[in-house]
């Protein structure tokens, strides 16, 4: 760590859940520019089980600290899987920050909801973290990818999530987007691979992404994605939906509903080529039948 005279950057480092900050703590010093401070809290192997809160509290609370040691100081965030949750929350309660943040990633965080966490909790009733990694947090994220530069790298070992948290939740508007095959959700905070991406995204200024140009999919993408209780899924069982409708520039809407009774809905391009994938719980089901006919009968042209 640099003296605390020369500081000129402050980098956090954030953990996930069932992790300390070994692992992220060592990424952060290979990355860190020379003169960099690094700020990589543990959170609690125990306490990121449980509520979320006395999280967002405690990040909060350790990056004012810094923030105020250091005043004027540029700050990089890098944060994986709930840790990448934590900022969202602290930075969306913090614009004030926003300018002194030259750039956020995310590795493997699943902003828009973690399919996992709604497989444990499928009613929201309130089992522990699942509780609060199911949420869609797209819109704060979204507020603040539009400001800070911000990179989204995401793992993928099974053809469309890393072992735990889907390509498509880690998705964001405005956001410089990776994939890595190969890479699982674990090896994100220590792959080779991630510490290259990384250096070369701050090797020279980024400015944040314009929002993608309207067309079909992307409507019907924003369309369902307000269905109550839809989280993004892997695109792995697309292989098993049967297309249910198809519109004149070859579009379609498939569908494909598991063992148990779990409804999931693809959006396919005229290639034929999944562009998303998401599913509803059983007390759902209906709120999603209703969409599909909403976009069948308001996108159809």
């Amino acid at each position: 760590m640099a003296s605390s005279n020369h500081i000129k950057l402050i980098l956090f480092s954030q953990h996930g859940m069932t992790d300390n900050n070994r692992a992220m703590g060592s990424l952060a010093h290979t990355v860190a520019p020379p003169q960099s401070y690094v700020v990589a809290p543990s959170l609690g192997f125990i306490q990121t089980h449980f509520e979320i809160e006395p999280l967002i509290g405690k990040l909060e609370q350790i990056a004012e600290q810094a923030l105020l040691q250091y005043p004027g100081i540029p700050i990089r965030i890098i944060a994986t899987s709930l840790g990448g949750v934590l900022w969202v929350e602290v930075l969306s309660r913090h614009p004030d920050w926003w300018e002194r943040c030259e750039s956020l990633v995310l590795l493997g965080s699943p902003i828009g909801g973690a399919d996992l966490a709604r497989i444990i909790d499928p009613f929201g009733w309130g089992i522990g973290m699942a509780k609060y990694l199911g949420q869609n947090r797209r819109i704060l994220a979204e507020q603040i990818t539009a400001q800070i530069p911000t990179l989204v790298i995401a793992g993928n070992t099974s053809g469309g999530d890393d072992g735990t948290v889907t390509i498509e939740s880690t998705k964001l508007k405005h956001a410089h987007f990776i994939r890595l095959d190969g890479v699982s959700h674990p090896a994100l905070r220590t792959h080779a691979a991630v510490v290259k991406v990384i250096q070369e995204f701050w090797s020279q200024p980024r400015q944040p992404l314009p929002a993608p140009e309207d067309n079909l999919i992307s409507k019907l993408i924003e369309h369902f994605r307000s269905v109550p209780g839809i989280t993004d899924a892997s695109e792995k069982d697309f292989p098993r939906s049967k297309p249910i409708f198809s519109f004149t520039d070859g579009t379609s809407i498939r569908t494909w509903t598991n063992v148990v009774g779990v409804n999931h809905v693809f959006i396919a391009n005229h290639y034929g080529k999944c562009e998303y994938a998401a599913f509803v719980g059983w007390i759902h089901s209906s709120d999603l039948q209703q969409a599909i006919a909403v976009a069948i009968q308001s996108f159809r042209g």
